[in-house]
């Protein structure tokens, strides 16, 4: 199962949502692989405490051995990186990402991701893609290459009208590209349920036969001490209210896989 997390929108909390499920994945027993697709390398520092000019160079250097007309891509191969957390391995990001991008579009590269991820299934059961924050070509290459999409949403009303023009980016593509791909659900993030203005979105987006999951993940400072000890919600709070709420989000998954 390939699962990416996807939002035009930046800080809606892709990265959070997919270590996180990625974490609780692997400590639920399932070999789980996570992969990095953003050039500002967030999900690599949450899960390695590495900047993204410490890291090894794992997605870029796949990219650049593809782009090496000497290399027949299918011998390219990514750099895995073992993480502290068992069953749990990351394809690490790096700044390199932006600049390989406008020589991968001109060359039409957009479909070795998912030959890269057909190689990798032998080696897992979950494989979860972090992307970045546009529809550009890791964006696209994810969404090709993956079984499910997750999409958070912010509770934003910004935020409320791009979901629309995105679910249809997603239609679009899954036409042109990859007729397997279901959006498995919009993720509500940051959610204050004694707050006025969220609820009203989320009921909009549920009476407009929008496909919300039925559990929100509420705001908490937590995350933040989450990211800044580079621990996932499970091993740094396993009881904590929000890290349930991951888990039960998780496990919904699971049960609609």
């Amino acid at each position: 199962m390939r699962r990416a997390v996807f939002n035009r929108k930046g800080g809606v909390g892709k990265t959070s949502i997919a270590c996180n499920l990625a974490a609780i994945s692997a400590a639920q027993g399932y070999r789980t692989l996570l992969v990095d697709l953003d050039a500002q390398a967030n999900s690599t520092h949450y899960l390695t405490g590495l900047t993204a000019g410490e890291a090894p160079s794992g997605i870029a250097e796949f990219y650049r051995l593809i782009l090496d007309s000497g290399t027949p891509s299918k011998k390219a191969r990514a750099e895995i990186t073992p993480t502290r957390f068992v069953n749990l391995d990351l394809i690490t990001a790096t700044a390199e990402l932006a600049d390989l991008q406008p020589k991968l579009e001109a060359k039409h590269k957009i479909n070795k991701l998912r030959k890269l991820l057909d190689v990798l299934d032998q080696g897992y059961e979950r494989i979860y893609l972090d992307t970045p924050p546009a529809l550009n070509f890791y964006s696209v290459s994810a969404l090709i290459a993956a079984d499910r999409c997750l999409i958070p949403f912010d509770c934003d009303s910004f935020a409320r009208e791009a979901l629309y023009g995105l679910l249809d980016d997603i239609d679009e593509l899954r036409e042109d590209h990859n007729e397997g791909l279901k959006v498995e659900g919009i993720v509500v993030n940051g959610f204050q349920p004694r707050a006025a203005v969220p609820q009203q979105l989320v009921e909009g987006l549920v009476a407009g036969g929008l496909p919300v999951i039925p559990m929100y993940l509420m705001h908490s400072v937590k995350m933040r001490e989450s990211h800044q000890a580079c621990l996932p919600l499970i091993h740094l709070d396993a009881r904590h209210k929000l890290t349930e709420q991951f888990v039960a989000l998780h496990d919904w998954l699971e049960a609609q896989a």
